[in-house]
């Protein structure tokens, strides 16, 4: 009689960074996933956008990728911001207060979501410290946004970033 039980997934590594030249500025994220040898990377720049907002959409779009629900995954960011904001219990304040006065909540509202689906562990590395990944993924945020706007691409818009405002929509 053949055993229906499912094997446990195994564990996915999530490495992410986002840069801006200047804040605001171009800028871009980075991502490297790796999963049971495998490993995948992604990158993608806006004309104008913030540090922050790049810091966090790398990981939405990092955990976006992620193709089973119930994933067990770690996290690495050299963001404070980002790490802080699960690690200490900011998110789940912010989700109680509607995300009154937060900043980006539309990225904010997006990643919510993505928490819940997944099994998810966030560990803060130091930046430009030569963690492979994250110098990786340092490369691949800058290659996307301001290493593109110097090759003569042209960008397109954050649309999430109002730069009149020097605030998010929403």
């Amino acid at each position: 009689m053949a055993d229906n039980v499912q094997q446990p997934r195994p564990p996915i590594f999530l490495f992410t960074d986002g840069a801006s030249s200047g804040n605001p500025g171009p800028g871009g994220y980075g991502v490297v996933l790796k999963c049971a040898g495998r490993e995948m990377e992604m990158s993608e720049g806006f004309s104008l956008t913030t540090n922050n907002r790049m810091e966090l959409l790398a990981v939405i779009k990092g955990l976006e990728a992620i193709r089973w629900d119930n994933a067990e995954v770690h996290v690495y960011s050299d963001s404070s911001y980002v790490v802080n904001a699960i690690n200490k219990g900011w998110l789940e304040g912010w989700i109680r207060k509607g995300f009154a006065k937060v900043k980006n909540p539309d990225l904010w509202m997006r990643f919510a979501p993505l928490l819940k689906k997944h099994r998810v562990a966030f560990h803060w590395i130091k930046g430009h410290a030569g963690h492979p990944e994250n110098e990786r993924c340092d490369a691949l945020a800058v290659a996307a946004g301001a290493g593109a706007v110097a090759a003569g691409k042209t960008l397109p818009p954050d649309p999430g970033y109002r730069p009149d405002t020097e605030e998010t929509l929403i």
